[in-house]
């Protein structure tokens, strides 16, 4: 003792007084390093090693970040708690200053190996690196992370559509006789919380139903415990944007079928009508999902619609062939075109037959002393009755003439009402045409609202 109080004598004054100044270590401090002084973070923390460590899981999911139908994963967001005991981190609080419970780093203790075996891709920063333990050994894992999920995703009755994903936890290298699997909360709780959900995106939450299952493996038993994450899409925004413009380009093209269709308005209006459509597509063709294996609803009804915008084009041009077909023949057959052939290349040539007809009848009016008079239809008609004979060759020319002028007008007229009949039933069949595409549209339009309607319905 004389020795050591000679020390202190022999020391430097600042180096006694900085001996006696130095603080005494805190109580957490010391717990801290009571606990981990001989902690192996590499050992199960049980004291008999035949006892299973039994993990408590907690799940909530807090938003749907991103659903990809063509790499058929989605992306969500929560909030994942894992509780269970540790036989090695157990104190006296009353030994420290009534220290009930401590945080400690996560890398510094055992942590069981329970992952997610649908795990694409998780954020590396998504992670929290401490972990709550409190005296009676019972340690608290909380962890916000972000899952990249691969999904069986169910595209078919896009916008109206349900997805069933399911996030499956498991311990990957224990069997249940090492580590085990159970709830934290009553399923039913967990099913129904929607507390923490963001419910103003595209998805809304339906459930979270779960359940616990073991999978024999090599003579092994591995506990699982799934969570079905049920989600609804929205569909207000693809209704707005998709169906209705394609809805109302329908209905215009229904409402062009009141044009004439003896003119190229009709053609030229449809035309338009599915250029529209076509750059209408083209611009919302990232709007819609797609996949590699099935093909949405919503994609059939697009190719549907452009199919019957084609449909009801070529059912047009059908129509204006006929009329067209008919004018080019009633032409053919006409006055006009039979003079034309026969006396010149123009219509003056008729004329001048005519007006030289008349001449002659003049002059052998004068000369022979037989009066025609052309101002009613009926003496023109009366010319080709037999006339009384006279033997000159200029009046039997001229009886010629006249004969074939009345047989070309009455054809005229005949072809004048065949070309009205040919009209009447062009129309009759583009009417027929109009309620067959009217019969064919409202039948699909039936069909696709049933389909959506079931499929939204379940």
């Amino acid at each position: 003792m004389p020795a050591l109080i000679w020390f202190f004598l022999l020391l430097p004054a600042p180096v006694v007084e900085l001996m006696l100044d130095k603080p005494k270590r805190s109580s957490l401090n010391q717990l801290t390093r009571m606990l981990l002084r001989r902690y192996d973070c590499g050992v199960r923390p049980v004291v008999n090693w035949t006892d299973p460590t039994v993990i408590y899981i907690d799940f909530i999911i807090q938003s749907i970040l991103e659903v990809d139908g063509q790499n058929q994963k989605v992306t969500t967001s929560i909030w994942y708690r894992q509780i269970w005991t540790d036989e090695f981190l157990v104190w006296d609080p009353e030994e420290f200053d009534g220290i009930n419970e401590i945080s400690l780093p996560s890398d510094a203790i055992w942590v069981p190996d329970v992952i997610i075996t649908e795990f694409v891709d998780v954020s590396p920063s998504s992670g929290v690196s401490y972990v709550y333990v409190n005296s009676s050994g019972m340690v608290k894992n909380y962890k916000p992370i972000q899952v990249v999920a691969a999904c069986d995703l169910q595209i078919y009755a896009f916008p109206f559509d349900k997805q069933n994903c399911t996030l499956t936890f498991r311990s990957w290298l224990h069997s249940v006789k090492e580590v085990d699997l159970a709830f934290w909360r009553d399923p039913d709780d967990i099913a129904s919380d929607k507390r923490s959900f963001m419910s103003d995106g595209e998805w809304e939450l339906l459930s979270v139903p779960s359940r616990y299952w073991r999978l024999h493996v090599d003579d092994q038993d591995y506990a699982h415990i799934q969570f079905n994450v049920l989600i609804r899409r929205r569909p207000l925004l693809y209704v707005v944007g998709l169906l209705i413009p394609s809805v109302f380009l329908m209905v215009v093209d229904v409402i062009s079928f009141y044009l004439p269709p003896n003119t190229g308005t009709r053609i030229s209006f449809k035309v338009s009508i599915l250029l529209g459509y076509t750059v209408f597509r083209v611009n919302l063709m990232d709007e819609t999902p797609a996949t590699s294996v099935t093909t949405p609803l919503i994609g059939v009804f697009f190719a549907v619609c452009m199919a019957l915008l084609v449909l009801s084009l070529a059912k047009s041009i059908l129509v204006v062939k006929l009329l067209h077909h008919s004018e080019r023949e009633v032409k053919e057959m006409s006055i006009s075109a039979c003079l034309l052939d026969k006396y010149g290349s123009s219509c003056q040539s008729f004329g001048d037959s005519m007006f030289t007809s008349v001449r002659t009848l003049n002059d052998l009016d004068q000369s022979s002393g037989y009066e025609f008079d052309f101002s009613s239809d009926e003496d023109l008609v009366s010319l080709g009755e037999p006339l009384p004979s006279v033997s000159s060759p200029r009046l039997e020319r001229l009886l010629h003439q006249l004969t074939t002028i009345r047989s070309n007008l009455q054809q005229a007229e005949e072809n004048g009402a065949a070309h009205t009949d040919w009209l009447a039933l062009c129309y009759k069949v583009d009417r027929f045409l109009f309620r067959l595409y009217l019969l064919v549209l409202l039948a699909y339009s039936v069909t696709l609202l049933s389909l959506w309607g079931s499929w939204s319905s379940v």
